[in-house]
């Protein structure tokens, strides 16, 4: 895969560019998600699992270059969005198949999972959805909707918490009320901060990049 991603932003920089942005989100991601851990008591092994899975759970579009980078999924066809939402499931294999622990590979596969049931690749519902994959698809949502698009600027901090509050029944309530006594505490410039995973994640940013 690292092999493939080196030709790849040879060829085409915007790659190089998306990536670096998708090791932003994922810098993110991990530390809201470690700090959520920590906000719900989770032990220390829980916590760096939720970070090491935060930063690596969009590692799956590696494999969908030609589709992920540089576009947006407002600009992919039915059938193309449908080959994209594959990530999930091409993550966790590929992080299974580099020896990652249970918990952190099924983090990463059910993201996408909403407690409705309106998520996907399996359409779960909050009982059958990992609590660590519950936490990540809030952070995950979080840091999307606070960083730029090509088609929308970044959502302040305040405004991305009310367009989640209209879709709280994509989350796990216990999760969601943990998550916003994190973003009431501030600091939120400190998620791309985090001294207690800094090394782990410098260590992991190294791999993605190749």
């Amino acid at each position: 895969m690292a092999e493939r991603m080196r030709e790849y932003k040879k060829k085409y920089p915007i790659i190089r560019i998306s990536v670096a942005k998708e090791i932003m989100h994922g810098i993110c991601v991990s530390n809201l998600a470690y700090r959520i851990g920590k906000e719900m008591n989770f032990s220390q092994e829980e916590c760096y699992d939720l970070a090491v899975a935060g930063f690596l759970h969009d590692i799956g579009k590696m494999e969908l270059v030609k589709y992920v980078y540089g576009h947006e999924e407002e600009t992919l066809t039915i059938e193309e969005i449908k080959y994209v939402r594959r990530h999930s499931a091409l993550g966790a294999d590929a992080l299974e198949r580099m020896g990652y622990s249970p918990n952190i590979v099924e983090m990463v596969r059910y993201h996408h999972e909403n407690c409705d049931g309106s998520g996907y690749p399996l359409n779960l519902t909050r009982e059958d959805i990992p609590m660590g994959a519950r936490v990540i698809r809030v952070c995950d949502v979080f840091a999307a909707l606070t960083a730029d698009r090509p088609y929308r600027k970044a959502f302040d901090p305040e405004t991305a918490v009310e367009l989640m509050i209209d879709e709280a029944k994509n989350y796990d309530i216990g999760v969601f009320l943990a998550f916003m006594r994190v973003i009431h505490e501030g600091n939120l410039e400190g998620l791309m901060e985090n001294r207690e995973t800094e090394e782990m994640l410098r260590r992991l940013t190294r791999e993605v990049e190749g």
